[in-house]
C-alpha cells in the first residue's frame, strides 16, 4: 500500500535510490516502516526549511515483515518491510573515496581498492565533470588546481549545510564520512532529531554514548570528515594543499553563513555589527539556562514589542515564560540514568584502577551522570515560583540587550514603520513554526502501523509550509493532534508533551 507521494519532481532527470538498507545488522537488506516514515517526512521537511538535502519521492510498504530489536534490548518484534525512494543528483559520499585507503595504523584494515589510484582518478573525474562542470571548465589544463577548486567548493557547501542545521536546531545523529554527501546535501536520515528544549550537548542518537555527534559538535565533526576526505584524495590532491584549503575556508564560511542566518532570525535587517556574535551567544545561553524551546522561542521573538514602554511587553514576557521548561520537565530531563549502586561502584573503580576505568570508555558517561545527580538535587530544592523568577531575570537581561541592538538597527532605516514590517517579514521567513519533532513523527508512525496513513499525509502537508504564521493556524485541524484520553487538541507548533521526552531513537 502506498503511503504517500512527494511533491511534484522532475525525477526522470535525477538518479533514484531505492533505500532499504536499515536491515544491515541482520544482513537481510530490509528497511522497516518506522524508519522509512521518519526519513520520508524529514527529508521533505528539510527541503521546505531551505536546508540542502536529498528528497523523498515516495514511501512504499508491503505485507512482508522482518524481526527487529528496535532498542537492542532483547525485545524484538515483527515490523513491515518498506522502501523509500530517495532522489538526488548523486549519492556519492566522502566515504566513497575511502575505498582506496591504506592500512589503518591501529586496526591494520585497508580499503577494498587500496593501491588502485587509477579508479580514484576515474571517480574524481566523474564527480567533477558531472556535478561541478564549472570547475572542470575553469581548470581543464591543470588537474591539481582543478582538484583543489573542487575540494574548496565541497568544503564551502558542507560548512553552509551544517550552519543551516545549527540554525534550525537539527541533529543528524550519525555523522560518519559515509553519511556526508559530496554535494553538501543532508543525507541518510537515521536517528535524527530537532531540538526541543535548547541544550547544546543534546544527543539525538541514544546509542551515541560518548556524545560524539552532539548538536554543538556537528560543525567540528563535519570539518573532521572533510579532513578525512582530503586524506582520501591524495595523491590527486596533495594533502598539505587540502589541509590549507580546509583551514582557510571552513570556519570562515561556517561563521559567515551562521551569523548571516542568525541576524535574519533576530530581525537585524539594516546593519551588521561585530557585537551581534555576543548577542547570539547570550541568547543561546539564556535559552539553555531557562530550558527554552528552541523553535518556538525564535518564532516568538518576531512579536517582541520594540517600543520601550510598550503595554504588550508583559504579555510577551508571559508567552516567553511558557516556552521555558517547567520543574516537571527539568526533573524528567535530568533524572539519573544509572542505579546509585552501579554509579558508586564505577566511582570506586575510577579511584582504585584508573587504567581499567579508562579502557572501559565510560568516563564521559559517568561525568554526565554526576551532573544529572547534582542537577536533580538542586531541582528538588527549587520551587516553581523561584524558577519563574529566575527565568524572568535571565530573559529581562537579554531582552534589554536585544532592544538596544534593535534601536541601532532602526537608526539605519529611514521609515520606522517600513523597518518594522521588514523585520517581521524576514523573521517569519527564517523562523519556522513547524519542525518534525520526534513525537510528531511517532504519532504518524503508530497510526501507519495500524494501517492508517492519513496522519503521515497530514504531517507532510504541514511540513511543506513550515513558516506558516497566519492567524488561526494553531487551531487548523492539519496542525493539531489528539493528546491523551480526554481528546484535548495540542497544536503541532506547541511545546512537546511530557511523554515525548521518553522517546528513544537509536
Amino acid at each position: 500500500s502506498r503511503v504517500s507521494s512527494g511533491p511534484s519532481l522532475c525525477s526522470h532527470h535525477l538518479p533514484l535510490q531505492l533505500n532499504s538498507v536499515f536491515g544491515f545488522r541482520q544482513a537481510d537488506g530490509r528497511k522497516v516502516l518506522r524508519s522509512s516514515i521518519r526519513e520520508f517526512l524529514c527529508s521533505e521537511a528539510m527541503f521546505h526549511l531551505g536546508v540542502p538535502t536529498t528528497r523523498a519521492g515516495a514511501c512504499v510498504t508491503s505485507e512482508s515483515t522482518v524481526i527487529r530489536d528496535v532498542f537492542y534490548d532483547g525485545n524484538p518484534k515483527y515490523e513491515p518491510c518498506t522502501v523509500v525512494l530517495r532522489i538526488a543528483s548523486t549519492f556519492i559520499r566522502f566515504g566513497s573515496f575511502e575505498i582506496f585507503k591504506s592500512a589503518d595504523e591501529h586496526t591494520g584494515r585497508a580499503g577494498p581498492s587500496v593501491g588502485r589510484n587509477d579508479i580514484r582518478v576515474q571517480l574524481l573525474d566523474y564527480v567533477i565533470s558531472s556535478f561541478y562542470p564549472e570547475i572542470q571548465a575553469a581548470h581543464a589544463s591543470d588537474r591539481v588546481q582543478r582538484n583543489a577548486a573542487f575540494f574548496r567548493e565541497v568544503t564551502r557547501r558542507t560548512a553552509w549545510m551544517v550552519a543551516e542545521w545549527q540554525c534550525v536546531g537539527f541533529c543528524h545523529g550519525v555523522l560518519n564520512t559515509d553519511n556526508m554527501s559530496i554535494l553538501g546535501l543532508t543525507i541518510d536520515y537515521g536517528p535524527f532529531g530537532f531540538l526541543d528544549r535548547y541544550d547544546p550537548d543534546h544527543v539525538c542518537n541514544a546509542s551515541d554514548n560518548t556524545g560524539r555527534y552532539a548538536y554543538s559538535k556537528q560543525p567540528e565533526v563535519c570539518k573532521w570528515n572533510l579532513q578525512k576526505l582530503a586524506e582520501a584524495l591524495q595523491p590527486e590532491l596533495p594533502l598539505e594543499l587540502g589541509e590549507a584549503i580546509l583551514a582557510e575556508e571552513f570556519d570562515v564560511e561556517f561563521q559567515r553563513h551562521y551569523m548571516q542566518k542568525m541576524r535574519r532570525k533576530l530581525g537585524l535587517v539594516q546593519v551588521e555589527l561585530e557585537e551581534d556574535r555576543a548577542l547570539v551567544s547570550k541568547l543561546l545561553e539564556t535559552m539553555h539556562l531557562t530550558g527554552a524551546d528552541f523553535t518556538n522561542t525564535f518564532f516568538l521573538l518576531s512579536s517582541f514589542p520594540v517600543e520601550l514602554e510598550s503595554p504588550g511587553l508583559a504579555e510577551f514576557l508571559a508567552r516567553l515564560m511558557e516556552q521555558c521548561a517547567s520543574l516537571e520537565e527539568l526533573r524528567l530531563a535530568f533524572r539519573p540514568q544509572m542505579d546509585p549502586r552501579q554509579l558508586s561502584m564505577m566511582l570506586m573503580l575510577a579511584q582504585s584502577n584508573p587504567q581499567l576505568f579508562a579502557l572501559m570508555g565510560t568516563r564521559v558517561g559517568i561525568a554526565r551522570e554526576l551532573e544529572r545527580v547534582e542537577q536533580q538535587s538542586r531541582l528538588e530544592q527549587l520551587s516553581m515560583a523561584e524558577l519563574q523568577s529566575r527565568n524572568q531575570g535571565h530573559w529581562a537581561d537579554w531582552l534589554q540587550a536585544y532592544r538596544a541592538r534593535l534601536d541601532k538597527d532602526l537608526e539605519g532605516a529611514g521609515d520606522a514603520a517600513a523597518w518594522q514590517a521588514e523585520r517581521v517579514r524576514v523573521m517569519h521567513a527564517n523562523n519556522p513554526k513547524y519542525v518534525l519533532r520526534n513525537y510528531i513523527a511517532q504519532n504518524a508512525i503508530e497510526a501507519a502501523e495500524r494501517g492508517d496513513f492519513s496522519e503521515v499525509r497530514r504531517v507532510l502537508k504541514l511540513l511543506e509550509n513550515p513558516y506558516h504564521c497566519e492567524a488561526g493556524a494553531a487551531t487548523d485541524p492539519e496542525a493539531t493532534e489528539a493528546d491523551g484520553a480526554d481528546g484535548r487538541q495540542r497544536s503541532y507548533s506547541s511545546k512537546p508533551p511530557l511523554w515525548a521526552a521518553e522517546l528513544c531513537v537509536t
